[in-house]
């Protein structure tokens, strides 16, 4: 009690801004990871912690020296881990875009965005042009990006359909679209190991499903084969689907919606799976 009777009225402000500053780097922090894969090696990392803090407080001394040794090169480990986080953090640092606000997008943006995406991929499907769209939501897909060519362009269907043309050099890769952009186009995308995908799907589904598995990306595909076009979710695809249920699902998965929305969405794409006939069919 004698330590807070003897601070000063400066004393107490300069405390408070102290613990807001480093309140907000790390509600900031929390976001810039927020939905990533870093979120379930933060988990990983708390778990340890408790099972140390438990191997402590009952003197369980193997357990102790062995949870000690992790500890020791755990900071490297870390390191290591996180690096794609922490370059994020730094190139964010770096263009003052660490401490900006939310780039979420109002209904207005979205309409327009989902209406360039259409008109190229109407053009595209017409005409048997292949072509792999991916629009980023909330885990970032920035190392994919660095995979490609960086573009931050806006967003046009005259643009996509130069960028998905044959022949191009950048159509044989994917079109990251992070909010009203176009990030970056030639992308590489993880594939998917799925054993029960159709044998018919070639590599550009096999990617627009993997990048699904791993992030909750939203992919659509063009197939240059029967110009067929696709939507990827959540390791799902549901194939041949019409232009007003394209339509219909890129608003409701890109428009910012209340946890029940969100069951809904779920509920909806499982429906239209289950229309389609199959998982991966």
């Amino acid at each position: 009690m004698s330590y807070f009777s003897d601070l000063t009225w400066h004393d107490w402000l300069k405390d408070i801004i102290d613990v807001g500053i480093v309140s907000y780097i790390i509600y900031k922090m929390i976001l810039l990871v927020r939905g990533t894969r870093a979120v379930q090696l933060l988990k990983g990392i708390f778990l340890l912690v408790a099972v140390w803090a438990l191997s402590t407080w009952f003197n369980l001394y193997t357990l102790k020296w062995l949870m000690n040794q992790m500890f020791t090169l755990g900071i490297v480990t870390v390191l290591i881990i996180f690096q794609p986080e922490l370059r994020r953090v730094l190139e964010q640092l770096g263009r003052g875009k660490l401490f900006s606000r939310s780039n979420s997008l109002d209904r207005d943006v979205v309409s327009e965005q989902i209406d360039g995406v259409i008109k190229a991929i109407r053009f595209m499907a017409s005409r048997k042009i292949g072509a792999l769209i991916v629009f980023e939501r909330t885990t970032g897909l920035s190392e994919l990006v660095e995979s490609g060519i960086r573009m931050e362009s806006k967003i046009t269907s005259e643009l996509l359909i130069n960028i998905f043309t044959p022949n191009t050099p950048l159509h044989d890769g994917a079109v990251i679209i992070r909010g009203n952009q176009i990030m970056a186009a030639g992308c590489y995308l993880p594939l998917s190991e799925n054993p029960f995908i159709s044998k018919e799907l070639g590599t550009r589904h096999r990617a627009a499903i993997g990048v699904s598995e791993v992030t909750d990306a939203v992919s659509v595909t063009v197939s240059e084969e029967t110009g067929q076009i696709s939507l990827s979710l959540g390791g799902m695809i549901v194939r041949d689907i019409n232009e007003e249920s394209l339509i219909s699902k890129l608003f409701d998965e890109l428009t910012p919606k209340t946890d029940a929305s969100s069951s809904k969405s779920r509920f909806n794409l499982s429906s239209l799976w289950k229309r389609k006939g199959g998982r991966h069919g």
